[in-house]
Protein backbone atom coordinates (compact mmCIF):
# COMPACT_ATOMS: atom_id res chain seq x y z
CA UNK A 1 0.00 0.00 0.00
CA UNK A 2 2.88 2.36 0.76
CA UNK A 3 4.24 2.05 -2.78
CA UNK A 4 0.81 2.86 -4.19
CA UNK A 5 0.51 5.95 -1.98
CA UNK A 6 3.94 7.15 -3.10
CA UNK A 7 2.96 6.71 -6.76
CA UNK A 8 -0.28 8.63 -6.22
CA UNK A 9 1.55 11.43 -4.41
CA UNK A 10 4.01 11.71 -7.27
CA UNK A 11 1.11 11.97 -9.71
CA UNK A 12 -0.21 14.94 -7.72
CA UNK A 13 2.64 17.10 -9.07
CA UNK A 14 1.86 16.88 -12.82
CA UNK A 15 -1.88 17.02 -12.10
CA UNK A 16 -1.50 20.23 -10.11
CA UNK A 17 0.76 21.62 -12.81
CA UNK A 18 -1.93 20.98 -15.42
CA UNK A 19 -4.61 22.56 -13.22
CA UNK A 20 -2.50 25.67 -12.59
CA UNK A 21 -1.54 26.02 -16.24
CA UNK A 22 -5.09 25.74 -17.57
CA UNK A 23 -6.46 28.13 -14.97
CA UNK A 24 -3.66 30.65 -15.49
CA UNK A 25 -4.11 31.02 -19.23
CA UNK A 26 -7.91 30.86 -19.12
CA UNK A 27 -8.13 33.61 -16.53
CA UNK A 28 -5.53 35.71 -18.31
CA UNK A 29 -7.66 35.56 -21.46
CA UNK A 30 -10.76 36.82 -19.64
CA UNK A 31 -11.56 40.51 -20.21
CA UNK A 32 -11.50 43.10 -17.43
CA UNK A 33 -8.26 42.15 -15.69
CA UNK A 34 -6.88 43.88 -12.56
CA UNK A 35 -5.26 46.66 -14.59
CA UNK A 36 -8.59 47.43 -16.26
CA UNK A 37 -10.30 47.26 -12.88
CA UNK A 38 -7.87 49.75 -11.38
CA UNK A 39 -8.09 52.08 -14.39
CA UNK A 40 -11.90 52.00 -14.23
CA UNK A 41 -11.76 52.68 -10.51
CA UNK A 42 -9.40 55.61 -10.95
CA UNK A 43 -11.42 57.05 -13.83
CA UNK A 44 -14.66 56.80 -11.89
CA UNK A 45 -13.14 58.38 -8.80
CA UNK A 46 -11.49 61.24 -10.64
CA UNK A 47 -14.54 61.87 -12.82
CA UNK A 48 -16.80 62.22 -9.81
CA UNK A 49 -14.36 64.58 -8.15
CA UNK A 50 -14.10 66.57 -11.37
CA UNK A 51 -17.88 66.85 -11.61
CA UNK A 52 -18.05 68.36 -8.15
CA UNK A 53 -15.38 70.93 -8.95
CA UNK A 54 -16.29 72.05 -12.47
CA UNK A 55 -19.98 71.08 -12.73
CA UNK A 56 -21.42 70.90 -16.22
CA UNK A 57 -18.17 71.85 -17.92
CA UNK A 58 -16.71 68.51 -16.92
CA UNK A 59 -19.59 66.65 -18.57
CA UNK A 60 -19.20 68.65 -21.77
CA UNK A 61 -15.47 67.96 -21.81
CA UNK A 62 -16.02 64.19 -21.43
CA UNK A 63 -18.50 64.14 -24.28
CA UNK A 64 -16.09 65.93 -26.59
CA UNK A 65 -13.19 63.56 -25.89
CA UNK A 66 -13.53 60.52 -28.13
CA UNK A 67 -10.10 59.03 -27.83
CA UNK A 68 -9.38 56.78 -24.88
CA UNK A 69 -6.06 58.39 -24.06
CA UNK A 70 -7.56 61.88 -24.07
CA UNK A 71 -10.41 60.67 -21.86
CA UNK A 72 -7.95 59.21 -19.33
CA UNK A 73 -5.98 62.43 -19.37
CA UNK A 74 -9.14 64.47 -18.81
CA UNK A 75 -9.77 62.65 -15.51
CA UNK A 76 -6.15 62.67 -14.39
CA UNK A 77 -4.65 59.45 -15.84
CA UNK A 78 -1.68 59.77 -18.15
CA UNK A 79 0.14 57.06 -20.07
CA UNK A 80 2.77 57.09 -17.32
CA UNK A 81 0.03 56.41 -14.77
CA UNK A 82 -1.18 53.44 -16.81
CA UNK A 83 2.34 52.03 -17.02
CA UNK A 84 2.77 52.55 -13.28
CA UNK A 85 -0.41 50.57 -12.61
CA UNK A 86 0.81 47.74 -14.86
CA UNK A 87 4.16 47.70 -13.05
CA UNK A 88 2.42 47.71 -9.68
CA UNK A 89 0.53 44.54 -10.60
CA UNK A 90 3.48 42.96 -12.42
CA UNK A 91 1.82 43.18 -15.82
CA UNK A 92 4.77 45.02 -17.31
CA UNK A 93 6.43 41.58 -17.73
CA UNK A 94 5.66 39.13 -20.55
CA UNK A 95 3.03 36.47 -19.96
CA UNK A 96 5.43 33.54 -19.91
CA UNK A 97 7.65 35.24 -17.31
CA UNK A 98 4.70 35.74 -14.99
CA UNK A 99 3.66 32.12 -15.48
CA UNK A 100 7.11 30.69 -14.71
CA UNK A 101 7.51 33.00 -11.73
CA UNK A 102 4.17 31.83 -10.34
CA UNK A 103 5.15 28.16 -10.73
CA UNK A 104 8.40 28.78 -8.87
CA UNK A 105 6.62 30.55 -6.01
CA UNK A 106 3.90 27.89 -5.75
CA UNK A 107 6.51 25.18 -5.22
CA UNK A 108 7.16 26.81 -1.84
CA UNK A 109 3.49 27.73 -1.24
CA UNK A 110 4.29 31.40 -1.76
CA UNK A 111 1.08 32.86 -3.17
CA UNK A 112 2.18 36.47 -3.14
CA UNK A 113 0.04 39.42 -2.08
CA UNK A 114 -3.54 40.30 -2.92
CA UNK A 115 -3.78 43.02 -5.53
CA UNK A 116 -6.54 44.94 -3.78
CA UNK A 117 -6.67 43.79 -0.13
CA UNK A 118 -3.21 44.88 1.00
CA UNK A 119 -2.46 41.51 2.62
CA UNK A 120 -0.66 38.34 1.67
CA UNK A 121 -2.80 35.66 0.04
CA UNK A 122 -1.53 33.05 2.52
CA UNK A 123 -2.89 35.10 5.42
CA UNK A 124 -6.26 35.41 3.73
CA UNK A 125 -6.44 31.65 3.07
CA UNK A 126 -5.38 30.71 6.61
CA UNK A 127 -7.97 33.13 7.97
CA UNK A 128 -10.83 31.85 5.77
CA UNK A 129 -10.03 28.12 5.55
CA UNK A 130 -11.33 27.12 9.03
CA UNK A 131 -14.79 28.46 8.14
CA UNK A 132 -15.07 26.36 4.97
CA UNK A 133 -13.61 23.28 6.65
CA UNK A 134 -16.06 23.63 9.53
CA UNK A 135 -19.02 23.84 7.17
CA UNK A 136 -17.82 20.90 5.06
CA UNK A 137 -16.84 18.67 7.97
CA UNK A 138 -19.93 19.11 10.14
CA UNK A 139 -22.27 18.91 7.17
CA UNK A 140 -20.66 15.69 5.95
CA UNK A 141 -20.79 14.13 9.42
CA UNK A 142 -24.42 15.10 9.87
CA UNK A 143 -25.31 13.75 6.43
CA UNK A 144 -23.72 10.39 7.29
CA UNK A 145 -25.32 10.24 10.75
CA UNK A 146 -28.74 10.71 9.15
CA UNK A 147 -28.31 8.74 5.94
CA UNK A 148 -26.74 5.51 7.19
CA UNK A 149 -29.28 4.60 9.91
CA UNK A 150 -32.16 5.75 7.70
CA UNK A 151 -30.86 3.82 4.69
CA UNK A 152 -30.43 0.62 6.75
CA UNK A 153 -33.91 0.97 8.18
CA UNK A 154 -35.38 1.51 4.72
CA UNK A 155 -33.59 -1.61 3.45
CA UNK A 156 -34.99 -3.71 6.31
CA UNK A 157 -38.48 -2.27 5.77
CA UNK A 158 -38.29 -2.34 1.97
CA UNK A 159 -41.64 -1.65 0.25
CA UNK A 160 -43.30 -1.04 3.62
CA UNK A 161 -45.29 2.06 4.52
CA UNK A 162 -42.24 3.43 6.36
CA UNK A 163 -40.07 3.01 3.26
CA UNK A 164 -42.60 4.77 1.02
CA UNK A 165 -43.22 7.85 3.15
CA UNK A 166 -39.55 8.30 4.09
CA UNK A 167 -38.64 8.11 0.40
CA UNK A 168 -41.16 10.88 -0.28
CA UNK A 169 -39.63 13.05 2.46
CA UNK A 170 -36.07 12.39 1.28
CA UNK A 171 -36.84 13.25 -2.33
CA UNK A 172 -38.76 16.38 -1.31
CA UNK A 173 -35.83 17.53 0.84
CA UNK A 174 -33.43 16.85 -2.01
CA UNK A 175 -35.54 19.05 -4.32
CA UNK A 176 -35.20 22.09 -2.03
CA UNK A 177 -32.14 24.23 -2.89
CA UNK A 178 -29.87 24.77 0.09
CA UNK A 179 -29.87 28.55 -0.30
CA UNK A 180 -33.68 28.67 -0.36
CA UNK A 181 -33.90 26.57 2.78
CA UNK A 182 -31.26 28.85 4.36
CA UNK A 183 -33.44 31.90 3.69
CA UNK A 184 -36.41 30.08 5.24
CA UNK A 185 -34.36 29.26 8.35
CA UNK A 186 -33.31 32.90 8.68
CA UNK A 187 -36.93 34.07 8.42
CA UNK A 188 -38.07 31.57 11.04
CA UNK A 189 -35.20 31.39 13.53
CA UNK A 190 -32.73 34.26 12.98
CA UNK A 191 -34.77 37.38 13.67
CA UNK A 192 -36.73 37.42 10.42
CA UNK A 193 -40.45 37.55 11.16
CA UNK A 194 -40.78 34.94 13.88
CA UNK A 195 -38.15 33.80 16.42
CA UNK A 196 -34.76 35.34 17.11
CA UNK A 197 -33.04 32.20 18.39
CA UNK A 198 -29.85 31.89 16.31
CA UNK A 199 -27.30 34.51 15.20
CA UNK A 200 -27.48 35.73 11.63
CA UNK A 201 -23.81 36.23 10.80
CA UNK A 202 -20.30 35.16 11.71
CA UNK A 203 -18.69 31.96 12.99
CA UNK A 204 -18.41 33.17 16.59
CA UNK A 205 -19.63 36.09 18.70
CA UNK A 206 -17.71 39.36 19.07
CA UNK A 207 -16.91 38.58 22.72
CA UNK A 208 -15.67 35.06 21.89
CA UNK A 209 -12.24 35.58 23.50
CA UNK A 210 -13.82 36.56 26.84
CA UNK A 211 -15.89 33.37 27.07
CA UNK A 212 -14.94 30.24 28.99
CA UNK A 213 -13.96 27.10 27.09
CA UNK A 214 -17.42 25.56 27.50
CA UNK A 215 -19.10 28.80 26.44
CA UNK A 216 -16.80 29.01 23.39
CA UNK A 217 -17.87 25.54 22.24
CA UNK A 218 -21.54 26.37 22.75
CA UNK A 219 -21.15 29.72 21.00
CA UNK A 220 -19.43 28.06 18.02
CA UNK A 221 -22.17 25.47 17.54
CA UNK A 222 -24.82 28.14 18.11
CA UNK A 223 -23.46 30.00 15.08
CA UNK A 224 -22.89 26.87 13.00
CA UNK A 225 -26.31 25.29 13.53
CA UNK A 226 -28.38 27.04 10.84
CA UNK A 227 -25.71 26.98 8.07
CA UNK A 228 -25.01 23.28 8.64
CA UNK A 229 -28.72 22.40 8.69
CA UNK A 230 -29.24 24.37 5.47
CA UNK A 231 -26.43 22.49 3.74
CA UNK A 232 -27.52 19.12 5.10
CA UNK A 233 -31.16 19.25 4.01
CA UNK A 234 -30.39 18.58 0.36
CA UNK A 235 -27.31 16.43 0.85
CA UNK A 236 -28.51 13.23 2.48
CA UNK A 237 -30.95 11.97 -0.17
CA UNK A 238 -28.42 10.32 -2.49
CA UNK A 239 -26.44 8.79 0.38
CA UNK A 240 -29.63 7.44 1.98
CA UNK A 241 -30.70 5.73 -1.21
CA UNK A 242 -27.15 4.46 -1.82
CA UNK A 243 -27.10 2.93 1.66
CA UNK A 244 -30.49 1.32 1.16
CA UNK A 245 -29.63 -0.16 -2.24
CA UNK A 246 -26.23 -1.36 -1.03
CA UNK A 247 -27.81 -3.22 1.91
CA UNK A 248 -30.58 -4.63 -0.27
CA UNK A 249 -27.99 -5.98 -2.69
CA UNK A 250 -26.06 -7.70 0.10
CA UNK A 251 -29.13 -9.04 1.91
CA UNK A 252 -30.08 -11.20 -1.07
CA UNK A 253 -26.65 -12.79 -1.49
CA UNK A 254 -25.94 -16.45 -0.76
CA UNK A 255 -23.78 -15.92 2.33
CA UNK A 256 -26.66 -14.10 4.06
CA UNK A 257 -29.07 -16.95 3.28
CA UNK A 258 -26.50 -19.41 4.66
CA UNK A 259 -26.03 -17.38 7.84
CA UNK A 260 -29.78 -17.27 8.43
CA UNK A 261 -29.99 -21.04 7.83
CA UNK A 262 -27.46 -21.55 10.61
CA UNK A 263 -29.86 -19.89 13.05
CA UNK A 264 -28.19 -16.49 13.41
CA UNK A 265 -30.44 -13.63 14.46
CA UNK A 266 -31.33 -10.86 12.04
CA UNK A 267 -29.21 -8.30 13.90
CA UNK A 268 -26.23 -10.70 13.95
CA UNK A 269 -26.55 -11.29 10.21
CA UNK A 270 -27.15 -7.63 9.43
CA UNK A 271 -24.41 -6.07 11.54
CA UNK A 272 -22.00 -8.98 11.73
CA UNK A 273 -21.94 -9.93 8.04
CA UNK A 274 -23.87 -7.53 5.81
CA UNK A 275 -22.76 -4.26 7.34
CA UNK A 276 -19.06 -4.52 6.47
CA UNK A 277 -19.66 -5.39 2.83
CA UNK A 278 -22.53 -2.97 2.31
CA UNK A 279 -20.70 -0.04 3.96
CA UNK A 280 -17.55 -0.41 1.86
CA UNK A 281 -18.47 2.10 -0.82
CA UNK A 282 -20.22 4.39 1.67
CA UNK A 283 -17.42 4.71 4.23
CA UNK A 284 -14.70 4.84 1.61
CA UNK A 285 -16.58 7.64 -0.14
CA UNK A 286 -16.43 9.92 2.93
CA UNK A 287 -13.43 11.97 1.71
CA UNK A 288 -15.00 12.46 -1.70
CA UNK A 289 -18.31 13.48 -0.11
CA UNK A 290 -16.54 15.98 2.13
CA UNK A 291 -14.60 17.57 -0.69
CA UNK A 292 -17.76 17.75 -2.81
CA UNK A 293 -19.59 19.65 -0.07
CA UNK A 294 -16.46 21.71 0.61
CA UNK A 295 -16.19 22.73 -3.06
CA UNK A 296 -19.75 23.37 -4.14
CA UNK A 297 -22.08 23.49 -1.18
CA UNK A 298 -20.76 26.32 0.93
CA UNK A 299 -20.52 29.35 -1.37
CA UNK A 300 -24.14 30.54 -1.23
CA UNK A 301 -24.41 29.54 2.42
CA UNK A 302 -21.34 31.63 3.23
CA UNK A 303 -22.91 34.59 1.44
CA UNK A 304 -26.32 34.23 3.09
CA UNK A 305 -24.96 33.79 6.62
CA UNK A 306 -22.05 36.24 6.18
CA UNK A 307 -19.42 33.60 6.81
CA UNK A 308 -15.97 34.58 5.56
CA UNK A 309 -14.96 31.24 4.06
CA UNK A 310 -12.67 30.22 1.25
CA UNK A 311 -15.49 29.85 -1.27
CA UNK A 312 -16.65 33.43 -0.66
CA UNK A 313 -13.06 34.65 -0.87
CA UNK A 314 -12.58 33.01 -4.27
CA UNK A 315 -15.90 34.34 -5.53
CA UNK A 316 -15.10 37.92 -4.48
CA UNK A 317 -11.61 37.62 -5.98
CA UNK A 318 -13.10 36.45 -9.28
CA UNK A 319 -15.45 39.41 -9.43
CA UNK A 320 -12.61 41.80 -8.61
CA UNK A 321 -10.07 40.05 -10.87
CA UNK A 322 -7.71 39.60 -7.92
CA UNK A 323 -5.51 37.09 -9.77
CA UNK A 324 -3.21 35.97 -6.90
CA UNK A 325 -6.23 35.13 -4.73
CA UNK A 326 -8.00 33.35 -7.62
CA UNK A 327 -4.99 31.19 -8.45
CA UNK A 328 -4.26 30.40 -4.81
CA UNK A 329 -7.83 29.30 -4.00
CA UNK A 330 -7.94 27.13 -7.12
CA UNK A 331 -4.58 25.65 -6.14
CA UNK A 332 -5.78 24.85 -2.61
CA UNK A 333 -9.05 23.36 -3.87
CA UNK A 334 -7.18 21.23 -6.42
CA UNK A 335 -4.59 20.04 -3.90
CA UNK A 336 -7.23 19.11 -1.32
CA UNK A 337 -9.26 17.28 -3.94
CA UNK A 338 -6.27 15.19 -5.03
CA UNK A 339 -5.23 14.38 -1.46
CA UNK A 340 -8.80 13.42 -0.54
CA UNK A 341 -8.88 11.10 -3.55
CA UNK A 342 -5.81 9.30 -2.21
CA UNK A 343 -7.36 9.16 1.26
CA UNK A 344 -10.49 7.63 -0.26
CA UNK A 345 -8.43 4.79 -1.75
CA UNK A 346 -6.69 4.24 1.59
CA UNK A 347 -10.05 3.98 3.33
CA UNK A 348 -11.18 1.41 0.77
CA UNK A 349 -8.17 -0.71 1.74
CA UNK A 350 -8.82 -0.25 5.47
CA UNK A 351 -12.50 -1.14 5.25
CA UNK A 352 -11.85 -4.17 3.03
CA UNK A 353 -8.28 -5.56 3.27
CA UNK A 354 -9.04 -7.80 0.28
CA UNK A 355 -8.63 -4.76 -1.98
CA UNK A 356 -5.04 -4.63 -3.16
CA UNK A 357 -3.98 -1.43 -4.89
CA UNK A 358 -0.42 -2.68 -5.25
CA UNK A 359 -1.56 -4.89 -8.12
CA UNK A 360 -2.93 -1.90 -10.06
Amino acid sequence: MSAYIVRRLLLVIPTLLAIITINFFLIQAAPGGPVDQMIASQIGLNASMLDRVTGNNANETQQDNNKDSNYRASVGLTDEDIEAIKKQFGFDRPLHERYLSMLKDYLFFDFGDSLFRGRSVSELIVERLPVSISLGLWTTLLVYLISIPLGIRKAIKHSSRFDIWTTSIVLAANAIPSFLFAVLLIILFAGGNYWDIFPLRGLVSNNFEQLSNTEKVLDYFHHMFLPVVAMTIGGFASLTMLTKNSFLDEIHKQYVITAKAKGLTQNRVLYGHVFRNAMLIIIAGFPAAFIGIFFTGSLLIEVIFSLDGLGLLGYEATLGRDYPVIFATLYIFGLMGLLMSILSDVMYSIVDPRINFEAS
